[in-house]
């Protein structure tokens, strides 16, 4: 399946930099699916044992459920800079695209929590002349991205 960006391209246009959200997103599917091994640990020979085997496959499929969702979410959002514009879209069916020409650009804010410091991912806001482009959560390598787009 071709991405996005390809099709668009203009003639002469180039990708500078493309960009994803963070595997962070995988993280509350792994906490719950680490519950429900735990719950597995616990089925035995006690009375309660059928109960903690329910819970533990219970778990694992919302655990599941929440990984294969942020997967997803991840394999159908696309963060592209190139040398004219900056190009975001996410959806597969539904799809929803944002564009801002790079002389249209004013400023690029970068929002890092401890964790998003600690593990390279964070929000960005592009604001542009009117109008701005609406905030990209958890993306990997945010100040990378944001010198791309400020580099022009």
């Amino acid at each position: 399946m071709a991405r996005y960006i390809d099709d668009i391209l203009q003639p002469g246009e180039k990708i500078v930099y493309s960009g994803t959200i963070h595997w962070i997103i995988y993280l509350p599917g792994m906490a719950v699916m680490l519950v429900a091994v735990f719950c597995l640990t616990r089925y035995g020979n006690t009375p309660a044992g059928p109960f903690w085997l329910i819970a533990a496959v219970m778990l694992a499929v919302i655990g599941m459920i929440g990984i294969l969702r942020a997967w997803f979410q991840r394999w159908t959002t696309e963060i592209d800079v190139t040398d004219r514009r900056v190009v975001y879209k996410r959806g597969f069916i539904r799809r929803h695209t944002v564009e801002m020409n790079m002389d249209k650009i004013e400023s690029v804010d970068v929002d890092q929590s401890v964790l998003g410091r600690l593990f390279d991912f964070g929000d960005i806001v592009i604001r542009g002349t009117g109008v701005g482009i609406e905030p990209l959560r958890r993306i990997g390598s945010p100040l990378e991205f944001r010198n791309h787009v400020t580099a022009r």
